[in-house]
């Protein structure tokens, strides 16, 4: 199986999504993460959609190897914003055991990513078990809150 590939639409959609954000407007349960790129150093944002799971608050990466995934990691920190307000985050990324209950716990908190997994056919259904089965796969993270 070849690795999925962003839809052609994702892109278009994340710069609308962000512009939204950027006039002070709320997207649904989307945040912005900004992290300075892994290579040029340059500030990259890209639109999510973290959820709150037994005290945490947590993203998982839509498709294997993204971009912001691999600049998140290596960068450590960022912010994440919300309409008009911000805050840094340490991010932290889950090893795949970790990552498990996370990933079972993703498809009722954040239904939109399952349809981005279905499309992607990273999975069939968007059950619990077909999530779980993606640790070691795809990028869970947690965003820590860090004092200004």
């Amino acid at each position: 199986m070849t690795s999925p590939q962003p839809p052609r639409w994702l892109k278009p959609m994340n710069r609308f999504m962000m512009a939204v954000q950027k006039l002070g407007l709320h997207t649904g349960p989307a945040y912005v993460l900004t992290v300075p790129g892994r290579k040029s150093g340059k500030l990259r944002s890209t639109p999510m959609t973290p959820f709150d799971f037994e005290g945490g608050f947590y993203t998982v990466a839509g498709y294997p190897g993204a971009d912001w995934a691999r600049n998140a990691k290596a960068a450590g920190v960022g912010t994440l914003s919300r309409g008009r307000r911000s805050q840094r985050v340490k991010i932290v990324e889950l090893g795949a055991e970790e990552a498990k209950p996370v990933l079972r716990a993703f498809p009722e908190r954040v239904p939109v990513g399952v349809m981005f997994a279905k499309r992607s056919g990273l999975v069939q259904q968007g059950t619990p078990d077909e999530f779980e089965a993606l640790a070691g796969t795809l990028a869970v993270f947690r965003f820590d809150e860090l004092a200004h």
